[in-house]
This record gives structure tokens, sequence and C-alpha cells, in this order.
């Protein structure tokens, strides 16, 4: 099988997006550290991009030439603004395509030869930028598989009907507070009687919401604060519903791109317009979720990016 090398700057978000990408593109990988050790450097190569030049300001070549020279790979990943000048460094010195995943903003589009972003970015009309729906998320039906026999491993459930509830936590344009949090658990609870009931958090989730999940009468919880599992690949899997907080726009993308679950978004938006707003809205218009109201949706499209990894695929020549 082919590989791909994945730049990683060891944000989960990110890597797993860049893993997502090459297994869509049947793929294996390898995964090499990429982060500035000094923050000037990465300021610095921004000027080197915009004057093409090359130094190696990761500090990254050394072991990207011994990974490179013993495999060949056939193709470059990096997600996030500190893979870019990095991803596009290898590329012009090793000549192997290169695929950078979210809008590379600061650097040129030049040396890229694909450029996945997503529209909720609004990003430029290129030809080497293909604009993708949601973030990119595991297409593997094993890892789904895998993930909830390990879920099933730990809890088992009484009703084979469940809802999962994804919190996230306060960032610069959504918050969860005890009041607002308290108002959707009991509408919920309220929305689903004859359903079990799922709650997982993450590791934004305060301790004043985890109190309130605490609260409430859960047959599945998991305080991403005090276990380290995830059992998001099991509430896509298994759930007939999923209520998910929309700070988060790599729980949403999940949710409305695996099963069959209606999705339901919890509005907790403090700033109603940026790329968030547009990402809820776009997916509430295009059927893919529904802005929980205290009523159950209907909402259950599920995002096909099989047509993209086709179309790369035959960009790349792989």
């Amino acid at each position: 099988m082919a590989t791909a090398l994945i730049l990683s700057d060891g944000k989960p978000g990110h890597e797993n997006q860049s893993k997502a990408l090459a297994e869509g593109l049947g793929l294996s990988f390898r995964i090499l550290p990429c982060v500035y050790r000094k923050k000037a450097k990465k300021t610095l190569s921004y000027l080197c991009d915009r004057l093409g030049l090359s130094p190696d300001l990761a500090g990254i070549l050394p072991e990207a030439e011994a990974l490179i020279d013993a495999e060949r790979p056939a193709l470059l990943i990096g997600t996030g603004s500190n893979t870019f000048y990095s991803l596009k460094l290898l590329r012009k010195k090793f000549n192997i395509p290169c695929v950078a995943v979210l809008t590379p903003g600061g650097y040129s589009l030049n040396g890229f030869d694909a450029v996945l972003a997503p529209s909720f970015d609004n990003p430029p009309h290129r030809d080497n930028v293909i604009a993708v729906p949601t973030n990119l998320t595991p297409a593997r039906p094993d890892f789904y598989r895998e993930q909830t026999d390990a879920f099933l491993e730990r809890y088992t459930p009484k009703n084979p009907r469940a809802v999962g509830v994804i919190i996230g936590g306060k960032n610069p344009i959504a918050d969860v507070t005890p009041e607002w949090l308290k108002t959707q658990l009991e509408q919920i609870f309220a929305a689903t009687p004859d359903c079990e009931h799922w709650v997982t958090t993450s590791r934004r989730t305060s301790p004043e919401a985890d109190a309130v999940i605490d609260s409430f009468p859960f047959d599945y919880s998991l305080i991403f604060s005090r276990e380290k599992f995830n059992p998001i690949p099991a509430f896509v899997t298994r759930c007939e519903r999923l209520f998910v907080s929309a700070d988060s726009t790599g729980m949403l993308s999940e949710a409305v791109a695996v099963g069959s679950a209606k999705v339901e978004v919890l509005d907790n938006l403090t700033v109603t317009t940026g790329k968030f707003a547009r990402f809820v809205d776009m997916l509430c218009t295009e059927g893919y979720a529904h802005r929980f109201d205290g009523s159950a949706g209907i909402s259950d499209r599920k995002v096909d990016l099989a047509p993209v990894f086709a179309d790369l695929k035959i960009r790349l020549g792989l």
C-alpha cells in the first residue's frame, strides 16, 4: 500500500483530519511531528514563504529526509498553520505532491497541489482549492467497529434506543454556562423519554458544567476530566439521535458524516457571525442538522466526501 507522510502539530483535531484524508485516499501513513520551537520562527515562516525562501525553520529536514528515503511516500499531508510552511518546503525539496487541510491563511496558495478548505472558512476561489462542507472525519468502517466494540466492553445498553449528548465548552465564540446546560438537558430528557441517555464531554468542559451533568440520570456518562476514553464513535453509530453543542466544528462534522442518527445542534454560540455561525446555519439549512428548540427534528442527511477523495486521487495521480 502506498504511504502518506503526515506533518503533525500534535493537536488531535488537526492530526485526525490528516489521518482521515490519508485513509480516504487509501493510503497508509507515517507521522512526523512538526512544531516550531520558537514563536519567532513561525512568524519568520510567513515572510520566507512570501519571498520564496526555504530555510528549515521547524527543524524537520533530517528526520523527514530519513523517512522519505526509507519509504518514498506518495503524498505529503499537513493540517494547521504549524505544518503549512514545512509542507511546501518538503514538496519543493523532494518533489512529492502535498495537500494542505484547512485554509492556509497568511501563506501563499502557490506550492500546494491541493488545499482542502471548509466552506465555512469562505476559502478563495483557486484551481488548487477544494471547498468541503465539514471538517474531515475518519472514513474507515473498521475504525468505528473497533471503537464501538471497545465502548460495549465498558457499557452494556439495556434499551436498543439511545440518544447521545456531546458537550464541549467555552471558547472565544461560545460558552457552556451551568444555567444554559441545565435547560438544554431538561428539554432533551423531556423530548426523548423512551430512550437511554448517554453523555460525553470534552477537555474544555468546565467543572461547573460537569456538576450539572452529574445531577441528571444519564444511563452512560463519561466526564473527560475524570476518564480519558473517546465514546463518540459509538455514539454516532449506535444512537438514533445526537445532541451536539455548537462550539466544536469537529464534533458536529463527525455527527453529520457517520452513522444514521438525526442530529440536533445545541446552539451555545455567543458570537452570531463568523465561521462557526455559518457552519451551523449551513448544516441546518441543508438538512444535516436541526437547531434544537425543545422539540426533536428529523434532519438525518449525511455528508459524503467520497466524491472529493475520488477527484483528489485523479488530481494527484494516486
